[in-house]
């Protein structure tokens, strides 16, 4: 039954399909790329991004999986590979021996800081190339209410939109 729904108007229609297509097409782009270059994943990447970016390039793996969006299980997976390829190493915490962290090695940040340069590339290419200063104003004002309403705990929201790493 229908009664009481109130649909999409016309407008919301077509910007909820933009904001459908780019958050299908987005992903599978940069994806490409970085796979391309090392065979990772954005999603890998951006684990990688996270430690780079924390104290002593270190995380428990309970935050780094709420910065990343993740299960602790498909992150114990990522983690896993980036480990075989030696970027990533799991150890217990110096401050409680039952908390899992992760570290970014010094081979996975040189890997990092040396894709970093083609990433942001694509990522400007593929994004901000076709915004002016406005568009990115509202790219982010936008943005940040709809993180708003999906992210509970405000991890995106706190530690990705409100750092000043360049």
């Amino acid at each position: 039954m229908t009664t009481g729904t109130q649909w999409l108007n016309r407008e919301e229609r077509r910007a909820w399909l933009a904001l459908y297509a780019v958050s299908s097409l987005l992903p599978g782009a940069l994806d490409a790329h970085l796979f391309k270059e090392v065979r990772i994943t954005l999603f890998d990447y951006h684990v990688l991004a996270m430690l780079s970016e924390s104290a002593d390039r270190t995380l428990p793996m309970s935050d780094l999986a709420a910065r990343s969006n993740a299960s602790l299980s498909r992150l114990s997976h990522v983690v896993k590979k980036l480990e075989q390829r030696g970027w990533v190493v799991r150890r217990p915490s110096r401050l409680d021996g039952r908390v899992t962290t992760a570290e970014l090695t010094p081979e996975g940040l040189a890997t990092l800081t040396e894709l970093a340069v083609s990433h942001v590339a694509q990522v400007r290419g593929t994004v901000f190339d076709a915004l002016d200063d406005t568009d990115v104003a509202d790219l982010e004002r936008v943005g940040r209410k709809i993180l708003a309403r999906l992210d509970a705990d405000h991890w995106i929201l706190k530690e990705a939109l409100e750092s000043e790493i360049p």
